[in-house]
């Protein structure tokens, strides 16, 4: 239902609002509107650090009509300073 249509460079080492910018545009809606709309859509993703990803994925189902999108991921990246010691 989705494709990534845009080239994208790695992620690893930017900030939130650069990844961002980098997915900006980077996926679309591939299924007919008719096999979205209304639909509640699950996205899986391997690893979650800021959510550009998975937020732009759901931006994309969310216009093409889905009702609703949840995410399921493997891990969650979290900041070192974040981590329980």
């Amino acid at each position: 239902m989705l494709a990534r249509v845009k080239r994208t460079p790695s992620q690893v080492g930017l900030t939130a609002a650069q990844r961002g910018k980098n997915v900006a545009g980077a996926f679309q809606a591939t299924a007919r509107r008719e096999r979205i709309r209304g639909k509640r859509i699950v996205v899986v993703d391997d690893v979650i650090t800021t959510g550009a990803t998975v937020e732009a994925c759901a931006r994309v189902l969310k216009r093409a009509g889905a009702a609703q999108v949840d995410v399921l991921a493997l891990a969650r990246a979290v900041e070192p300073s974040a981590m329980l010691l």
